[in-house]
């Protein structure tokens, strides 16, 4: 239910929303950059309300609003008005819900907690990656502003309704005991530690794994808001251009679960890697792609390179920090990796702009990737006490 505040859901309105406001691409890619800059900057906040309320709460109190937003954002009549619904759905569905799912799950269940995050992520996945698909017929059948109202009523029947009868028995996030956690890896965070989100902040490992959500956010982001775009120049209609979101789910679920099940037995990091390597092969594919299978073949990339990030860095910062302060742990980190997204779109518009073509592009921000999968193989595992967690370290 996080779809509507997703860019997969959103890249099926934008050019209706360029038609009917009389924007222009850069302009529209504008508004989501500062909507999502604004939104991603209250999550460090939410992250600290589920620690100290529950999901439960948290979650009920996301639904109310997620849906009120959707809602609100069919009457925008300007780019004024859509900036602001871009920083609720942004805020609340693209980021603050997501938090909430994954981090009750990363806190109430100890065993083979990569293997449930990698189940949640591929859940998830499917339901962002196919929501284009019955979007698109959606818009092309009853308008944008129906189509927001529809999604805002969704919200409310489904995710109120989960928080307030699905998540009795969750509680407020707590640390689970050091007997119950999995340690069948090494570096795994000992749940009697206290790793605090200041102390996190200070180690390298903590920015790894942020880097990877930002660069996943980013560049994920860039291609999927453009796709229809994009894959127009490769000489994709636009029918099978959101469709390639198919093959993407696919993917993605299969990346999650397996990503999520190898959570358990080794050292996330290296998934971080794994999934910046898919990405960067994604896009350096992109000049390859054309009708038929290449352009499957880039969706399936695209979707594992997505589905990786997702199912690993819930379990990883669970893994390395405890659970202790997840909450306020993964809002930083949400914050960043939703941030990211903001300036993928329009980096990519921009370029489109200065070079004639998206290819020149995609293929510049290969690099981004690349060079995060060798930080994070490189990165050291964190230990409390060490000097990574005392008052001079950087």
């Amino acid at each position: 239910m996080t779809a509507p505040g997703q860019t997969a859901a959103i890249s099926v309105f934008t050019d209706p929303l360029i038609e009917e406001l009389g924007i222009t691409r850069t302009d529209l890619s504008l508004s989501y950059l500062i909507g999502t800059l604004a939104g991603a900057s209250a999550m460090p906040m939410v992250g600290r309300a589920l620690d100290r309320y529950g999901v439960r709460a948290v979650m009920t109190v996301l639904g109310l609003i997620f849906g009120a937003v959707l809602v609100g954002l069919s009457f925008a009549a300007d780019v004024f008005g859509l900036t602001a619904g871009f920083v609720g759905i942004r805020m609340v569905g693209q980021g603050a819900l997501g938090l909430a799912a994954t981090t009750a799950v990363a806190v109430h269940v100890t065993q083979r907690r990569g293997l449930a995050l990698g189940i949640t992520a591929a859940a998830g996945s499917a339901g962002i990656s196919l929501a284009p698909v019955l979007l698109e017929r959606l818009v092309s059948s009853y308008g944008v502003d129906a189509v927001w109202r529809y999604e805002g009523i969704a919200v409310w029947l489904i995710v109120v309704p989960v928080a307030l009868i699905g998540l009795r028995s969750a509680g407020r996030v707590k640390p689970v005991s050091a007997a119950s956690a999995d340690k069948r890896t090494s570096g795994a965070a000992d749940e009697t530690d206290v790793w605090t989100t200041r102390k996190a902040l200070r180690t390298p490992m903590f920015w790894a794994i942020a880097a990877g959500l930002a660069a996943s956010g980013m560049l994920s982001t860039a291609v999927n808001f453009h796709q229809v775009s994009l894959l127009g120049e490769q000489g994709l209609s636009a029918t099978a251009a959101a469709a390639n979101f198919i093959p993407q789910t696919v993917a993605g679920l299969v990346s999650t679960l397996a990503l999520g099940a190898l959570a358990d037995s080794m050292a996330p990091k290296l998934g971080v890697a794994i999934s910046m390597a898919l990405l960067c092969a994604a896009l350096v594919s992109i000049p390859l792609v054309a009708p038929g299978f290449m352009a499957i073949v880039y969706g399936l990339i695209l979707g594992c390179a997505a589905g990786s990030m997702r199912a690993i860095e819930a379990a990883a910062y669970a893994h390395y920090f405890g659970t202790a302060h997840i909450g306020g742990i993964r809002g930083v980190a949400t914050m960043i990796g939703v941030g990211s997204t903001a300036f993928g779109p329009l980096a990519l518009s921009l370029g489109h702009d200065v070079f004639g073509g998206y290819v020149p592009v995609v293929l510049g921000l290969a690099v981004i990737p690349a060079l995060v999968g060798v930080a994070a193989v490189l990165t050291p595992v964190p230990k409390l006490g060490s000097r990574a967690d005392g008052p001079s370290s950087t």
